[in-house]
């Protein structure tokens, strides 16, 4: 089973935004940071899972059982569910990003067991420098 795990850092509400992407396969693991626009945390967490899936399919892994990770509970509950109010448009992209697995698992895990995206998102965000 490959694991997809997912994190965002925003700083600011809405400010600069970066996800972090980890993946497990069997035979390795895959690091990314992605800058993101600047919007909410929650918008941010949606892309977070969707740039990973996206990530998934440039490396032809794609395929089989995929078990996603998220310490975002409104974007598992909203994957759970198939729908949410404010963010339905990222909800519909990360279901057909779904459909080439055999099977897929949303799993809420709290933010020490995410420590892996979580560091890879903060790294992402941009530098604030000051004069």
């Amino acid at each position: 089973m490959i694991k997809l795990y997912t994190d965002a850092a925003t700083r600011g509400n809405p400010g600069p935004s970066a996800a972090g992407i980890l993946i497990v396969t069997p035979e390795r693991q895959y690091q990314l940071q992605a800058p993101l626009p600047v919007q909410s945390n929650h918008a941010a967490e949606f892309a977070a899972v969707l740039i990973g899936l996206k990530k998934l399919t440039e490396l032809g892994l794609n395929q089989g059982r995929l078990q996603i990770n998220v310490d975002s509970k409104l974007v598992f509950q909203s994957l759970e569910k198939r729908y949410a109010k404010h963010y339905q448009a990222a909800v519909d992209q990360i279901l057909i990003e779904e459909k080439a697995y055999i099977m897929v698992l949303h799993q809420w895990v709290p933010e020490r067991q995410n420590r892996g995206a979580h560091h890879l998102a903060q790294q992402g965000l941009p530098k604030i420098t000051t004069c």
